[in-house]
C-alpha cells in the first residue's frame, strides 16, 4: 500500500510540473528528446544511415577541401580517354570564337556576345548589313565590323580547309595510334571551323571546352568521345600543350594571344620536351596587332626568337609548313628516347611509352 501511495504522489508531481507555465518541460520537445522518445523498448539507439564514400560525397568534392581532387581529375580523366581513343599527338588550332562562318545558304555574318557564347552581341555592335549601309543607318563601328566580318568569314573557311588537308594527310600515316589529331577549344568561330574540317575529312577531332559563367556549348563537329569540358583554365592549357606537336594561330582576341604567347614562351625557354611547329595564319592581321620588330630592336627578345614561328597566308602554304615540320621532327625513325637510350621495357611486350603514354615517357620531369 505504501509503495502504491508513493507512485501516485510521484505521478502528481510530474503532472503538475508539466502543467506549470514556468516549467522548462512546457517548451517543445528538443531533437534529443525526440530521439530518446524513439528509442525502442530494449533501450538500443535507432540504426544510423550509412555515410557516403568520400569519392561519392558531392558536398566534399565541390568544396574548397576537394579542390585538389578536382584538379587531379582534370588530368587523369582526359589522360584515360586519350589512351582509350589511341591519341598519340595533336595539332592545335587557336582563333576567334566570336564570329560565325558564312553558311552555304548565305546566312548573314553575326558577331557573338562573348568568347564561346551562344548569344549574339547587341545590334549596335553587329557588323552592318547591306540595307543599313545603303540607308545610311550604320555607325562607324558597324561599318568597320562589316569589313572585318568578310575577312573573318574567309579565315573560317581557310581554317576549315587547312584542317581537312592536315587530317587527310595524317590518316595515311602508318601508325597504331592516331597522329596529329586536330584539336580546338571546342567552341564556335575558328574552333568550329577546325573541328569541322577534320570531321568532314573523316578523322577524329578533339574539343577542349571551358565552363563559362554564360551560356555556351561545344560545336557539333567534335568527336563525341573526345569532347571535353574543363573547370580550370590551367588544366585546359596543360592539355593543349601536352600532346601538341604543332600550333596554328588564326586571327583572334585575348584568348588567342594568351595561348599563342604562352606556347612561344615555353618553346623560347626550352620548357617543352619536344620540338613544336608554330604557324601564325594571316600576317596582314597579326602585323597590325603586334610589332615584334620593336621587341627585337629594344632587346626584349633575341633575333633568333623570331624563328620560333612562321607566317602563312593560304591553307596550302600553312599545310606545307606543318607537313614539313611534323615530318622533320616526328616522322623520322624514333628508335631512341631524347637521352639516346632505347626505351626500357617494364614487362615483356609493354614499353615505358605504352605505360605512361608517348609524351609522358619522353618528359624528363
Amino acid at each position: 500500500m505504501e509503495q502504491q501511495t508513493k507512485k501516485k504522489e510521484q505521478k502528481k508531481v510530474t503532472s503538475s510540473s508539466k502543467d506549470s507555465p514556468g516549467s522548462p518541460q512546457s517548451a517543445p520537445p528538443s531533437a534529443a528528446a525526440s530521439q530518446v522518445a524513439a528509442i525502442p523498448g530494449n533501450g538500443a539507439l535507432p540504426p544510423l544511415a550509412t555515410a557516403p564514400l568520400a569519392y561519392e560525397n558531392s558536398a566534399f568534392l565541390n568544396s574548397a577541401d576537394g579542390r585538389l581532387i578536382r584538379i587531379v581529375s582534370e588530368y587523369m580523366e582526359p589522360l584515360a580517354r586519350f589512351r582509350r581513343e589511341q591519341i598519340q599527338d595533336t595539332v592545335v588550332f587557336f582563333g576567334s570564337a566570336r564570329f560565325r562562318g558564312r553558311e552555304e545558304a548565305g546566312h548573314a555574318l553575326e558577331l557573338l556576345e562573348n568568347t564561346g557564347s551562344r548569344q549574339p552581341a547587341p545590334s549596335e555592335e553587329q557588323p552592318a548589313q547591306a540595307p543599313e549601309i545603303a540607308a545610311g543607318r550604320a555607325t562607324d563601328l558597324q561599318l568597320k565590323r562589316a569589313v572585318a566580318a568578310v575577312e573573318m568569314a574567309r579565315y573560317y573557311e581557310d581554317a576549315r580547309r587547312l584542317s581537312s588537308l592536315l587530317t587527310k594527310w595524317a590518316k595515311d600515316i602508318p601508325s597504331r595510334r592516331h597522329r596529329f589529331v586536330v584539336t580546338s577549344g571546342g567552341g564556335p568561330g575558328i574552333m568550329e571551323a577546325a573541328n569541322r574540317g577534320a570531321h568532314e575529312a573523316g578523322g577524329k577531332t578533339i574539343g577542349m571546352n571551358i565552363r563559362l559563367p554564360f551560356e555556351q556549348a561545344p560545336n557539333p563537329y567534335i568527336t563525341p568521345s573526345l569532347n571535353f569540358e574543363f573547370h580550370y583554365f590551367f588544366m585546359r592549357k596543360l592539355w593543349f600543350a601536352y600532346l601538341a606537336k604543332a600550333l596554328v594561330v588564326f586571327p583572334g582576341g585575348f584568348g588567342t594571344l594568351d595561348e599563342m604567347f604562352e606556347i612561344l614562351t615555353l618553346a623560347q625557354t626550352h620548357k617543352l620536351a619536344k620540338r613544336i611547329t608554330v604557324v601564325i595564319y594571316g600576317p596582314e592581321y597579326w602585323k597590325k596587332v603586334f610589332n615584334l620588330g620593336v621587341l627585337v630592336d629594344t632587346g626584349a627578345i633575341s633575333p633568333k626568337d623570331i624563328e620560333l614561328f612562321q607566317f602563312a597566308e593560304t591553307p596550302e602554304q600553312a599545310f606545307d609548313l606543318l607537313r614539313s615540320g611534323l615530318t622533320e621532327n616526328y616522322l623520322k625513325p624514333e628508335a631512341t628516347t631524347p637521352s639516346g637510350h632505347p626505351s626500357p621495357e617494364l614487362m615483356q611486350g609493354i614499353t615505358l611509352e605504352d605505360f605512361l603514354g608517348p609524351d609522358l615517357a619522353k618528359t624528363s620531369k
